[in-house]
């Protein structure tokens, strides 16, 4: 009578430096270490775990996973070499593929050539392992280093029947905080295969943005292409309420421009969106229509409080903040979106009309202008956030968008972009003062000299670095976070993750 086979839950991490749960593990010793050889059939279609190892073929489902994320495996096949076909048809079915299986019996070479090598959604790779065994929290612990011809990699593992018992380990470990990778999937990181690549095209009033992204294997995100173009589609919108045929040709041209960029970097979805901009026009399904056409492309219009809500969402991910009370705004060409939570939860979004573009025009920003005007200028952009009055201060202030990079890669004299700089640095009211004054008394081709701004961007700066200013004063606050992620951020980690 065979024994019953029972799944077992599971937690597993990678990593180049896992911490202090490798000097937990220093000051114990091991129950048991093993080094052995193993081939794992990768599939970009199916959870299972498929290796071989000494000549025998181990076949393990993905049950189910819990609400603490750790994941339950059965045992479906162990089998030796050579394999029947029914054995193999198992094995196929687990992988989620279609191959035809002729008569006969497999061999470990037989299933390379026949069957895997058939697959371009099957990879078979090599892979030495070196464990060490110990019991950590009452569950199996694992410290291992895994090598294949591409990289090597340490990972802990930490398993049990009993989910208490992975949960109580882990934590005595310390990497509660880690995404739970398993070992397929951590492979297929460590050898690039199972990635996949999408694009976000963010069609504003003032600029169309282009992200591209891969997500790895293991749920991680890398970025494959960052692009903006300044094409000013709000030009002239606030004195007629359509969109010009000029700024709307600009603007179409470079959509189809970044659409096919997407495309040649192997993006296999595009998402579009628009927004103050389009919400606004009275002729914007005209331009949707557009560009369906031209860029083969679907623009969804969004609302300014989805705006507001998928930029906190991007922020808040990209920059390390408390769990106190944030606020999150992005100024843009037509409009600003400000987002109010407690942590991860959202308790406000809204949208207001304040935008670089509609002030620019409406006071001549795009030049030197005298004290009068200027002030003019902010007493309406005051007047246009008078939503913000009288709101207590936040715990933190986080500003994203195009006017506050540039004004932050002006502070810091940056002569090339640099996201890594941008992200995380602190804005202060100022700074943001010295550089209105620094725009008040220039023209747009005199501001064009000014280290770490972009050219495109000298029109609209002042105006924008007004908004900045006054979201500052009116939530009392001395300085605010920048980050470098915004709405195309967010529509990639809702849409795609």
């Amino acid at each position: 009578m065979s024994a019953e086979v029972v799944p077992r839950w599971e937690w597993r991490t990678f990593g180049d430096d896992l911490g202090n749960a490798e000097r937990h593990f220093a000051e114990l010793r091991p129950e048991r270490v093993e080094d052995s050889d193993e081939t794992y059939l990768l599939s970009r279609l199916s959870e299972a775990s498929v290796k071989v190892r000494g000549g025998k073929l181990d076949v393990k489902r993905l049950e189910r996973v819990n609400d603490d994320g750790l994941e339950q495996w059965r045992p479906v096949l162990k089998a030796a070499f050579p394999l029947a076909a029914a054995d193999l048809g198992r094995v196929v079915e687990a992988l989620g593929v279609d191959v035809p299986l002729p008569e006969g019996e497999y061999s470990e070479e037989r299933v390379l050539d026949e069957v895997v090598a058939q697959s371009p959604d099957l990879l078979a790779i090599d892979v030495h392992k070196h464990r060490e065994h110990y019991t950590v929290g009452g569950a199996m612990a694992e410290l291992s280093e895994v090598r294949t011809d591409e990289a090597t990699r340490r990972t802990i593992a930490v398993e049990s029947e009993d989910p208490g018992r992975v949960v109580a380990g882990v934590r005595e470990l310390g990497l509660g905080s880690r995404r739970n990778v398993n070992m397929p999937r951590g492979l297929e990181a460590l050898v690039g295969f199972g990635a996949r690549r999408y694009a976000v095209i963010d069609v504003g009033t003032n600029s169309v943005k282009l992200f591209v992204a891969e997500r790895r294997a293991d749920g991680e995100w890398t970025t494959v292409v960052e692009r903006s173009e300044i094409t000013r589609l709000g030009e002239g919108l606030a004195e007629t309420g359509r969109l010009g045929a000029e700024p709307a040709g600009r603007t179409l041209e470079a959509i189809s421009a970044l659409a096919g960029k997407a495309r040649r970097e192997g993006a296999e979805s595009i998402a579009a969106v628009g927004t103050a901009g389009l919400r606004i026009a009275e002729n914007s399904d005209e331009f949707v229509a557009a560009v369906r056409e031209r860029a083969g492309i679907e623009l969804e219009v969004i609302s300014g409080e989805e705006e507001s809500r998928l930029a906190y969402l991007a922020a808040r991910a990209s920059v390390h903040v408390e769990d106190g009370s944030l606020v999150v705004f992005d100024t843009g060409g037509g409009s600003s979106q400000f987002t109010f939570g407690l942590g991860e939860r959202v308790d406000e979004r809204f949208s207001v009309e304040v935008g670089a573009i509609r002030f620019t025009e409406r006071f001549g920003l795009d030049g030197a202008v005298d004290e009068e005007t200027l002030a003019a200028a902010r007493a309406a952009i005051a007047e246009g956030l008078s939503r913000l009055d009288d709101r207590s201060s936040p715990d933190a202030l986080v500003g994203i968008g195009g006017a506050v990079t540039n004004l932050t890669a002006v502070q810091l004299q940056l002569s090339d972009y640099d996201p890594g700089a941008i992200r995380g640095a602190a804005l202060d009211a100022g700074e943001v003062e010295r550089q209105i004054e620094l725009y008040r008394t220039r023209s747009a081709d005199q501001r064009r000299e000014i280290v770490g701004l972009q050219p495109k961007r000298a029109e609209v700066i002042l105006a924008g670095a007004c908004i900045v200013r006054t979201v500052l004063a009116k939530l009392g606050q001395d300085a605010l976070t920048v980050s470098d992620r915004g709405l195309r951020h967010g529509v990639m980690l809702e849409r795609f993750s």
